[in-house]
């Protein structure tokens, strides 16, 4: 979008969600470097979506984060947290003020690309400081999700509604015992979804043991070592029959519907407490480095708000792109807008008229991604 553009869908009325569709305020920062103090500025944007105390005081959070694909694939040679990973200094500066605030326990989780060994071992490989990240805070956990990890058995979680490709899924119990779920998205494109953001980070929630190309047929398989492709991609197989199996399994199979849709109910099955997106230095064309053509930018730019669809969708305008297209047009041309399907199930707001944004001014932010 153009400015102009952006300020009419601003003042537009938008088509009516087919349920209530609730609306959160969405602060957006300017963060032109990583040395910058990004526990101050955090602090500052969460008194601007009123307060980080009453959100995580004496509570468990539980934080995902966003490490696609293998660590040993890099963008040339860039450390991973400038491209396409989760940058460890937010981490580190988001488990501080959630330890300053009273958090009672912090859980950082991811489902680890192609392994369920130890989280731990992964942030080393990745390039990470473990040892400052567990000081951030007290009582700092790390948890692999690609499995049933250090649980004695998985929890379902029911779609509302009954779903739209699965009607509940089957994750790690560490999305369950928590008070707080935490997305801590990269500001991206992504080459089936157009955006990846705070809602389809939690893509990354559904472990490879059950929903993976190598996933068991009848019980999960605690070792998995693929991805996730042909379950939930592309439907060439059901996941293990320990989870319920999907809703038509006569249903469309190209990826461009189907991801957006599990994406969507992912959202709605698992809903995220506090979206955070990091713009500061990020990749435009794609979501990792096995897409051709990708390169790298820096917006500056950080979100963060308390629903992921309004999060989302400011994320979106932020990069030049339309919330509401439709699929056929801008960054959804290959695919179903996963920000509409989350508003009509009643997740959240995807018009930028019903968002408050706070901070920075909108129109003024706009950084393309092309």
């Amino acid at each position: 979008m153009t400015r102009r553009e952006l300020l009419a869908a601003l003042g537009t009325a938008a088509a009516v969600p087919l349920k209530a569709a609730p609306t959160t305020p969405v602060a957006v920062a300017r963060c032109a470097s990583y040395d910058e103090d990004i526990a101050s500025i955090l602090r500052t944007m969460f008194d601007q979506i009123g307060g980080l105390e009453k959100l995580v005081g004496g509570k468990t959070v539980t934080i995902k984060l966003n490490l696609t694909g293998s660590p040993a694939n890099r963008l040339q040679g860039r450390p991973l947290g400038v491209t396409h990973y989760t940058h460890p200094k937010t981490a580190i500066a988001m488990a501080s003020l959630f330890g300053q605030a009273g958090a009672k326990r912090i859980r950082f989780v991811e489902s680890c690309w192609a392994t369920a060994g130890p989280l731990e071992e992964y942030l080393l490989e990745s390039g990470w400081n473990v040892r400052a990240l567990k000081n951030a805070a007290p009582n700092v956990l790390l948890e692999n999700t690609n499995a049933r990890g250090a649980f004695k058995e998985y929890a379902r979680f029911k779609v509302p509604g009954g779903g739209l490709i699965f009607p509940s899924y089957d994750l790690n119990r560490a999305y369950e015992e928590t008070d707080v779920f935490v997305s801590m998205a990269k500001l991206k494109n992504h080459d089936t979804c157009g955006v990846t953001l705070a809602m389809k980070n939690i893509f990354g929630i559904t472990p490879a043991s059950i929903y993976g190309d190598d996933a068991g047929a009848g019980e999960p398989n605690e070792n998995p070592s693929k991805g996730r492709v042909d379950v939930c991609h592309e439907g060439k197989r059901a996941p293990a029959r320990s989870a319920r199996p999907e809703i038509d399994s006569r249903s469309s199979r190209f990826p461009g519907h189907r991801m957006p849709r599990i994406v969507a109910e992912l959202n709605a099955a698992r809903p995220i407490d506090i979206s955070f997106i990091d713009g500061v230095e990020t990749v435009a064309g794609g979501e990792g480095p096995w897409i051709r053509n990708l390169r790298m930018i820096k917006p500056g730019l950080l979100v963060l708000g308390t629903n992921a669809v309004c999060t989302d969708t400011v994320g979106t305008a932020l990069m030049g792109y339309d919330p509401r297209a439709q699929r056929g047009s801008g960054v959804f041309r290959n695919c179903d807008n996963m920000l509409l399907l989350a508003e009509q199930l009643g997740v959240g707001s995807a018009d930028l008229k019903n968002i408050d944004v706070r901070g920075l001014k909108l129109a003024d932010a706009i950084y393309r991604f092309g």
